[in-house]
């Protein structure tokens, strides 16, 4: 790729798909949701003779975005798409509880944690246990909860839960993009409620957003690698296809339709039975 790019920040519901962004990354660097404004953006940098790096911003919750955002990619002519590369992620859920735990360890010890994120589906809701549970365990807060923005519990909900668990002070812990509101509770029912955050400070974020540029440019230029077919397959296992009640299995029949959801229709076997994980929900 050429030395000067476009640098295209593409959003899902982690980040508002784009208004958590707003004053936070480099005045060049476009946010745009995914689907058709991320297709339309690359079309108009491709009609100015401009290259493009389009990095996916989520912490890890979300592999529908990176999937999606392949296959928009794919979906620009041939010709044109050796002037598109896909970056990595902006972080993975290693990332999200090592940002956690550092921002964790800035709280007073005596303070509850209530990790709040905005809501996605069931999965990614699932994956904010596990990894708010990573947290609590090698961290030294003895509550850690979380909430969801637009999902249930919400950070009212939350508050409330951490309060009847004994908590005297509640600290809001985003693993978000944006924080969220300190929710409003009655007087009877408050404890102290803290916001600690952002969880990635602006000059953090754009420094963060500067390596995965430089790593998919870098990866381009020595391997012609430009992330497609790893980003279509960010979600494969991802979602209800493969889960069934433990003890369960069923037998799909050879050669079956199975489908991922969109994007993901595909012919394949499957032995007899399944076993579904289990998901911890609790972590107090």
């Amino acid at each position: 790729m050429a030395e000067a790019c476009g640098i295209i920040a593409v959003c899902g519901h982690e980040a508002a798909y784009g208004r958590a962004l707003d004053g936070l990354v480099d005045p060049g660097v476009s946010v745009v949701p995914s689907g058709r404004e991320l297709f339309r953006r690359i079309s108009a940098q491709l009609r100015r003779g401009e290259e493009s790096v389009v990095v996916p911003m989520t912490f890890g919750r979300d592999p529908e975005l990176v999937a999606d955002t392949a296959r928009t990619l794919r979906s620009v002519p041939g010709g044109d798409r050796a002037a598109t590369v896909l970056a990595e992620p902006f972080g993975t859920a290693q990332h999200l509880v090592g940002w956690l735990r550092a921002a964790a360890g800035r709280v007073p010890e005596d303070s509850a944690l209530l990790v709040t994120a905005p809501s996605g589906d069931p999965f990614e809701d699932a994956e904010l246990y596990r990894i708010a549970a990573l947290v609590r365990r090698y961290g030294r807060h003895s509550l850690v909860e979380v909430a969801f923005t637009g999902g249930d519990p919400d950070p009212a909900g939350g508050v409330r839960r951490c309060r009847l668990l004994g908590a005297e002070r509640v600290t809001l812990l985003p693993a978000g993009f944006a924080p969220p509101e300190v929710p409003e509770l009655s007087a009877d029912a408050r404890p102290l409620v803290d916001l600690a955050g952002p969880l990635v400070p602006a000059s953090a974020l754009r420094r963060v957003l500067a390596e995965r540029v430089a790593d998919a440019r870098r990866r381009w230029r020595e391997h012609g690698d430009d992330g497609i077919a790893v980003g279509l397959t960010a979600a494969d296992n991802h979602g209800h296809s493969h889960t069934h009640p433990p003890g369960e299995g069923h037998d799909h029949g050879p050669g079956h339709h199975h489908d991922h959801g969109p994007g993901h229709t595909h012919t394949h076997q499957h032995p007899p039975a399944h076993g579904a994980g289990q998901v911890i929900r609790s972590i107090a």
